[in-house]
C-alpha cells in the first residue's frame, strides 16, 4: 500500500518535518488571532422552514425563534448560520418585540449570527437583544417591516407611541449585552432603525446601512435612524451610512434622568436626513465625534442641559449644514470643515472624498464624495483599500442587495474613477473577485 505523503516527507527530511510540525500550529494560532472575532465552535443552521425539534444541521435546521432565544444548545464560540429567505415574526402588533435574542458568549468566544455565504436574510418584524445576552456578533442581516411598503407612513395621531400605528415597530432594539457587535446590517422601513439603550455596555454598531425609518404625524416626524443612551463603558457607532427617515439621524438623547455618556461616534456618513444630535437634558460627558461626513444634515453636540462636561469634535466634514457645540466645560474642536447651508460660491473647490475601509471585511469600504463642480466622474485614490488592477463595484446604500450601479478597475497609480450624479454621492464599495 502506498504510504501517506507526510510519512515520506518525515523520513526523507526529518529536520524540516520537525520544523513544520512546530510551525503549523503556530501559524494556525496567528491566523485565529488576526481574524476579527475568530473562534472555534460548533456551526448551527437555521432556515425559514426549520423547526424547534430539528437537529440544527443543514439537513434538519432549527427555526429562528428557538435558535435565538436560548432554547437550543448554543455555546460560546458557536456560529448560527441563517439560510436565505424571509423570517417573518408572527406577531404583527405595534407592541411586538420581534425575534428575541438571549445568547451569552464569552469575551474571547463570541457567538456569531450571520447569513450563509452570498445569501440574503430578511428579518421582517425586528430583533430584540435582551438579557442575558453578552459577547454576541450579528452580521449582514436585513431588518424591515413589510407593512411599510403598503401602509401609509402618515399616522393621524400625535406622540411617539401612537396606538393607531397598526404594524410592528421593527428595527434593532438593543436592551442588554456587554461586548456585542452589530456589523454591516441593513435596517430600513421600520418605526425606528436602531434603539441602543443603557443596558448595552461596551458594544459597537458598525458599518450598518440605515434609511427611511419613522413616520409622519400631526405634531412632527417620529422615529430616528439611531436612538441611543449610555452610562458606563463606551458605545461605539462607526462607519454607518444613514439617510432619509422622518426625524433625527443620530439621536443620542435623554431626559434629565437618562444618560448620554461615553460615546465614540466615528466615520459615519449621513445625507439628506434629520439632525445629528448628541446631547440631552442631563449633562453629557465623554463625547468623541470624529471624522464623520454629513451632507444636508446639521450636527449638534449638547442640548438643553445647563452644563455638559467634555467633548472632542474633530475632522468632521459638514456640507450645507452647521455645527453647534452647546455648554461644554471642556471642548476640543479641531479641523472641522463646515460649508454652511445655501453657500453656492464654491469656486474651484476640489472634490471631498471620504473613504473608510471596513474593519471587519477586507472586501468592503464606504465612500462619500462631495462633487461641487458636478463632474460626471471623480478620481478616487484607493491605495489604502485596493491594489492596481483590482476590480470594484459600487452599491447604492438604498438598494444594497440590488445590482451594482457601476463596475470599475483600479489604475496603476491606485486611482479609480467613480461616477457621481450631481453634487453628492454615497456608496458601498465591494472588491470583486478576479
Amino acid at each position: 500500500m502506498k504510504r501517506h505523503m507526510t510519512c515520506q516527507l518525515a523520513e526523507k527530511y526529518p529536520a524540516k518535518w520537525a520544523f513544520c510540525k512546530l510551525m503549523i500550529p503556530l501559524a494556525f494560532v496567528v491566523f485565529c488571532l488576526a481574524t476579527p472575532g475568530a473562534s472555534i465552535g460548533a456551526d448551527w443552521y437555521v432556515s425559514p422552514q426549520g423547526i424547534p425539534e430539528g437537529a440544527g444541521t443543514q439537513a434538519v435546521p432549527w427555526d429562528i425563534a428557538s435558535a435565538l432565544d436560548g432554547r437550543q444548545p448554543v455555546q460560546p464560540g458557536d456560529t448560527i448560520w441563517l439560510a436565505g429567505g424571509t423570517y417573518r415574526h408572527p406577531d404583527r402588533s405595534v407592541n411586538s418585540p420581534g425575534f428575541v435574542i438571549r445568547l451569552k458568549g464569552e469575551k474571547d468566544r463570541p457567538i456569531h449570527i450571520r447569513p450563509l455565504a452570498s445569501q440574503r436574510v430578511i428579518i421582517d418584524g425586528g430583533l430584540s437583544v435582551q438579557s442575558p445576552s453578552d459577547y454576541l456578533w450579528i452580521w449582514d442581516l436585513e431588518i424591515l417591516v413589510s407593512e411599510n411598503f403598503t401602509l401609509p407612513r402618515r399616522v393621524e395621531e400625535p406622540g411617539s407611541h401612537p396606538k393607531s400605528y397598526g404594524r410592528p415597530w421593527g428595527g434593532l432594539n438593543i436592551h442588554a449585552g456587554t461586548g456585542c457587535k452589530y456589523i454591516h446590517l441593513v435596517i430600513h422601513d421600520c418605526a425606528q432603525g436602531v434603539s441602543f439603550w443603557r443596558g448595552a455596555t461596551d458594544s459597537e454598531l458598525y458599518g450598518c446601512i440605515i434609511y427611511d425609518n419613522g413616520w409622519d404625524a400631526p405634531d412632527r416626524g417620529h422615529g430616528h435612524a439611531i436612538y441611543t443612551q449610555n452610562e458606563i463603558g463606551i458605545k461605539t457607532i462607526a462607519d454607518c451610512i444613514m439617510t432619509g427617515g422622518f426625524s433625527h439621524t443620530m439621536h443620542a438623547y435623554g431626559s434629565p434622568r437618562a444618560f448620554v455618556h461615553n460615546y465614540l461616534i466615528e466615520g459615519n456618513i449621513a445625507y439628506n436626513a434629520g439632525r445629528f444630535l448628541v446631547g440631552g437634558e442631563g449633562p453629557a460627558k465623554g463625547i468623541r465625534v470624529l471624522s464623520n461626513c454629513l451632507y444636508r444634515v446639521n450636527m449638534q453636540i449638547g442640548y438643553t442641559a445647563p452644563q455638559n462636561e467634555d467633548c472632542e469634535v474633530r475632522d468632521n466634514v459638514i456640507i450645507h449644514g452647521g455645527l453647534s457645540i452647546i455648554r461644554f466645560k471642556n471642548v476640543i474642536s479641531e479641523n472641522n470643515l463646515i460649508i454652511p447651508s445655501g453657500q453656492t460660491d464654491l469656486g474651484d473647490r476640489p472634490p471631498i472624498i471620504h473613504l473608510r475601509k471596513s474593519r471587519y471585511d477586507p472586501r468592503r469600504a464606504h465612500l462619500a464624495i462631495f462633487n461641487p463642480q458636478k463632474a460626471a466622474q471623480v478620481a478616487v485614490n484607493f491605495s489604502n483599500f485596493l491594489r492596481p488592477g483590482e476590480e470594484f463595484e459600487l452599491r447604492d446604500p438604498r438598494d444594497f442587495f440590488g445590482p451594482p450601479v457601476y463596475v470599475g478597475k483600479v489604475q496603476d497609480d491606485c486611482t479609480g474613477w467613480v461616477p457621481v450624479h450631481g453634487e453628492f454621492g454615497a456608496y458601498v464599495i465591494l472588491r470583486r473577485s478576479n
